[in-house]
């Protein structure tokens, strides 16, 4: 019998964090779901890590080679068998009820496509950094253009990182999964595809750490992230499905410089505690 929720972690190289990662899962107060980890050809003691597991809802896939981070993002999904599914990248966390009240908020609202949380932020050290970050306006069931719009007048990503989400795998599929075009902004332009299929909704509780360290991804990101983010507001905009008005557009491009700011001075503050701590 398959489980009512997937939890997937795409990782690689992930030694430092993955056993809080994977515990953190293992640790929920909901009981129905699976954990699939993908080890994406990793040389160091991930695989080690994992063997330490002893818990029949944790499956364990190797790729043979590196994949790419769309394509091992999607292929991570592809191997998940429950009809709702969560992606967690392999240095965050999961609170002990977001399993719970996600798959509450689908069994409850009919018409779903997107569920998402407010999330805290830590540091390398587990350390909080701020507390019930995101979704601004966008709490309870809201319609998808509603949402949409919120976005392009945010300037950056209000929806957050893919552990505050859970989504349907049959929605994934349909729209392709991940697109390897986006480098930065890859899961928001998820997001925005799969509210072609449904409603959104936003819990308010904080249900999931996103952890800032140096050497990820979004530490590196700067001006290609606030480009990218820029070009897919300006498709939104220029779409029609989406009805984005122009105010909503000149909002956005004032209140970009001031999100990317807020996120650079978050970066710096882990970075700068990072080092104090060594």
């Amino acid at each position: 019998m398959r489980p009512a929720v997937s939890v997937c972690v795409p990782a690689y190289q992930a030694e430092r964090y993955l056993a809080d990662t994977v515990s953190s899962v293992l640790s929920q107060t909901f009981a129905d779901f699976e954990l699939v980890v993908l080890d994406n050809a990793s040389t160091d003691r991930t695989a080690e890590i994992l063997a330490g597991f002893d818990d029949p809802r944790l499956r364990v896939v190797r790729n043979e080679h590196v994949l790419p981070l769309a394509d091992n993002w999607n292929r991570a999904v592809a191997e998940t068998t429950a009809p709702l599914v969560k992606l967690l990248c392999a240095d965050d966390l999961l609170h002990p009820r977001c399993l719970e009240q996600q798959h509450a908020a689908f069994a409850a609202e009919p018409g779903l496509a997107l569920v998402c949380s407010r999330r805290d932020l830590i540091n390398e050290q587990a350390r909080m950094i701020t507390r019930n970050r995101g979704l601004r306006g966008l709490l309870g069931r809201r319609p998808s253009a509603d949402v949409v719009r919120k976005i392009v007048r945010h300037g950056g990503n209000p929806l957050g990182e893919p552990g505050g989400a859970l989504f349907r795998r049959e929605h994934f599929d349909k729209v392709g999964g991940f697109d390897a075009r986006w480098r930065f902004p890859m899961d928001l332009a998820l997001w925005i595809r799969l509210l072609e299929l449904g409603d959104f909704y936003g819990i308010e509780e904080s249900l999931a750490a996103f952890r800032i360290n140096r050497g990820s991804v979004s530490a590196r990101a700067q001006r290609a992230e606030y480009a990218e983010q820029r070009d897919l507001s300006e498709s939104l905009a220029a779409s029609p499905d989406w009805e984005i008005r122009k105010r909503d557009r000149l909002v956005g491009v004032a209140l970009a410089p001031g999100a990317r700011l807020r996120r650079q001075a978050l970066f710096l503050l882990a970075k700068h505690q990072a080092e104090r701590a060594e």
